[in-house]
């Protein structure tokens, strides 16, 4: 074992800081946009208590991750550990804004009344984390890989690569540009003038194009010298303060918070799950409780200071990895969210950067997930893998629809889920598969690829295992309860007794048999 400490910079941690770092400016600026324009909470509550709470708590989960990191490259003696990344969910950043905080802020009449019901949803969702954290190692080991990265895949197609995908045809001339950039170097091994950074490049060339263009009168990315004005009112100094009293003003509306606090507390879990086993694969073995136990401590931390946002173990740490990222390129992005948090600079950063410019990083990571789903896997659990993404793609469809919907101010069921489906707009199985997707793709998934192997038992039991969440709102249905969704509960138990017969006449017959018979009837 190499006695040498690991180096805490690495020149690819240059590539994977402006990558990384810029995937969580864009989240940070979005979080802004909402809070602002959506939850319409005032400036001095955004930039003077929310976001130095967010950029401490995020600070805290980098810097932590850096030095499980380096512990890790200590302990194995190797220069090639990658640090987990780590940031704002941004499944849970929509959900608590529109689900919670809005409704309760219109209903109200009070946006502060919003942000503490927000508050209240991270504090009961950090607890579901730290218990959560004792048994996901358990469920890690039972649990095929590929229903652990197909689930993680359909997450990164549908959730993280398809919204920048479509950013950038809608502004191409940036997009395209800045998305070839990005490929030459981390796919082609294409260096860049004295090895500046690809990300660097990419943020660089966009920005140029973008204002270059509006010098020529052309509209390139949106940029505006009257925004960018305007943005420097933003400026100051804030740290966080203590928002205890806050936090516990949100429980007036716990029976509202639990419907989904607790739900999205398991995804939480199955996707730090998903992470963590992703790293595996990619050759860094972190221990799973302490890595979810430390995102409810850090989210817990965040939402008793005033941040109403969950901290998550992000997807994409083998991309990452792929581009040169070690351990120094975590912590140096916590630094500059603390910096550009507590000085009130995020404003300025939205109007200066072409958010097209960035949108292609988002889209090469969800490209490089995907494909670890069927790299990392046995061959033969391809089909799971293709099973796991469709209950995803049908939350992201689900999504859209009642986007639309409620942009033109109706929503399905005022439509009429018979006229939709006279449409060919199924909502109803929409609906049904898409929510608790990531719960319903590892299932699928698992009990597929058990399949395969023949190992009836273990499918029968996670079969079970889906009849169960089902039957109390985990999965295909957007509350928990009893008896939530009962016909697709049933359907799992069904599926469940089938395959433990399976399993049976398996084990009563003599070794080998089984598989004789089997390979005969195909």
């Amino acid at each position: 074992m190499n006695s040498t400490a690991p180096k805490l910079w690495s020149p690819g941690d240059w590539n994977a800081f402006f990558g990384f770092g810029t995937n969580i400016l864009v989240n940070l600026l979005t979080l802004t946009a909402l809070l602002r324009y959506v939850i319409k909470l005032p400036d001095d509550i955004v930039f003077g208590r929310i976001l130095p709470a967010t950029g401490l708590m995020l600070f805290l989960s980098t810097i932590y991750y850096a030095w499980l990191a380096y512990q890790l490259a200590k302990k194995e003696g190797r220069d090639t550990v990658c640090a987990l990344p780590s940031g704002i969910s941004v499944p849970h950043m929509f959900v608590v804004v529109f689900v919670i905080m809005l409704p309760i802020a219109a209903a109200s009449g009070d946006p502060i009344k919003g942000w503490e019901a927000g508050l209240t949803w991270v504090f009961v969702q950090s607890f579901v984390l730290m218990a959560g954290g004792f048994v996901a190692p358990w469920i890690k080991k039972i649990t095929p890989r590929a229903a652990l990265l197909g689930a993680l895949a359909g997450v990164s197609i549908a959730f993280i690569a398809m919204r920048p995908a479509l950013e950038m045809y809608m502004d191409p001339v940036i997009g395209l540009a800045c998305f070839a950039i990005l490929l030459a170097s981390w796919f082609g091994g294409v260096r860049y003038w004295k090895g500046i950074p690809a990300g660097l490049v990419a943020i660089g060339v966009g920005s140029l194009i973008a204002w270059g263009g509006l010098a020529f009168g052309f509209n390139f990315g949106g940029m505006s010298l009257d925004k960018l004005g305007a943005s420097f009112a933003s400026f100051g100094f804030s740290v966080p303060l203590p928002a205890i009293g806050h936090v516990f003003g949100g429980f007036e509306y716990l029976a509202v918070i639990l419907v989904t606090a607790i739900p999205f507390g398991i995804y939480d879990l199955v996707e730090a799950m998903d992470n963590v086993e992703s790293a595996e694969a990619g050759g860094d073995h972190f221990p799973t409780t302490r890595v979810i136990t430390a995102d409810g401590v850090v989210s817990l931390i965040g939402c008793l200071l005033g941040n109403p946002f969950i901290n998550a173990v992000y997807i994409g740490h083998p991309g990452w990895k792929a581009i040169g990222g070690r351990i120094g390129y975590s912590a140096a992005t916590g630094v500059m969210v603390l910096i550009l948090s507590w000085f009130g600079i995020l404003a300025v950063m939205m109007a200066l950067i072409p958010v097209v410019a960035i949108s292609p990083i988002l889209l090469y990571i969800g490209m490089l997930i995907g494909a670890q789903a069927f790299q990392e896997t046995p061959k033969n659990h391809a089909p799971a893998i293709i099973l796991s993404l469709i209950p995803q793609v049908a939350g992201w469809g689900k999504l859209m629809i009642d986007n639309a919907l409620g942009a033109a101010g109706t929503n399905a069921a005022a439509v009429g889920l018979d006229k939709l489906a006279g449409s060919g707009v199924l909502y109803h199985g929409l609906e049904l598969l898409g929510s608790g997707a990531i719960l319903t793709s590892l299932i699928l998934a698992a009990v597929t690829a058990c399949i395969i192997d023949r190992a009836y038992g273990r499918a029968a039991g996670f079969a079970l295992a889906g009849s169960v969440l089902t039957f109390f709102g985990f999965m295909h249905s957007e509350a928990i309860g009893l008896a939530q969704s009962p016909t697709v509960a049933f359907g799992y138990l069904v599926v469940a007794g089938g395959l433990f017969g399976l399993a049976r006449q398996a084990a009563a017959q003599p070794a080998g048999m089984g598989a004789v018979a089997l390979e005969a009837a195909d």
